[in-house]
């Protein structure tokens, strides 16, 4: 039996907290979501400004890379070099840049989706949020 990590809510409120600061930081008005290693949301959080679809698309974002277990964008660049058919993928629907993976020793524990800004910029803050926890 192997054990497994988990996020816990100290992590996820340090993920949030430095994921707000680095948008606050850049002036972006973004929505934060973080999800466990299943997809399913931990925390959503739409700064002021943030357009309502936002709130929308970041949790699909960080569903998207959890259960890949990979940035959202590698779909992106999938679809983007003609691949249209993934679009039909199931159970995935944020294939845009901004969805990153919380991985711990190799494996996915969860991950973080932005969205608000350019989808690098999206990418960014949920990277910040990341290496608030040291990872």
């Amino acid at each position: 039996m192997k054990t497994k990590h988990i996020l816990e809510l100290a992590d996820v409120k340090a993920i949030a907290a430095a994921a707000e600061a680095e948008a606050v930081k850049n002036q972006w008005a973004v929505t934060i979501a973080i999800v466990d290693d299943g997809g399913h949301l931990l925390w959503l959080q739409r700064l002021d400004g943030a357009p309502p679809v936002s709130a929308h698309i970041a949790p699909a974002k960080a569903h998207t890379a959890a259960l890949g277990r990979r940035e959202s964008k590698i779909y992106e660049d999938v679809i983007n070099q003609g691949r249209t058919s993934f679009l039909s993928a199931p159970g995935i629907q944020g294939m845009l840049e901004g969805g990153v993976p919380i991985m711990k020793e190799g494996i996915c524990i969860g991950a973080v989706g932005v969205s608000g800004v350019k989808s690098n910029e999206d990418a960014q803050i949920a990277k910040a949020g990341i290496a608030a926890i040291g990872l």
